[in-house]
């Protein structure tokens, strides 16, 4: 019997705490309620926005 080994479980624990880290700064800055929702929007795609910023960064 052959076993499937998940190989990226630390990267989807280290995306899930991004997620909460990301909402909880969000949310605390936003001046309304649905600026907290946008918020929360923006913390479950805060790799996109981080590739941007690098990719901006590194002139590509």
């Amino acid at each position: 019997m052959q076993k499937d080994v998940q190989k990226s479980g630390p990267a989807g624990a280290v995306y899930g705490l991004g997620v909460i880290g990301a909402a909880v700064y969000y949310i605390s800055a936003a001046s309304g309620f649905w600026m907290g929702v946008a918020g929360f929007l923006k913390a479950l795609v805060w790799p996109a926005f981080l590739v941007y910023e690098a990719l901006r960064f590194l002139g590509a």
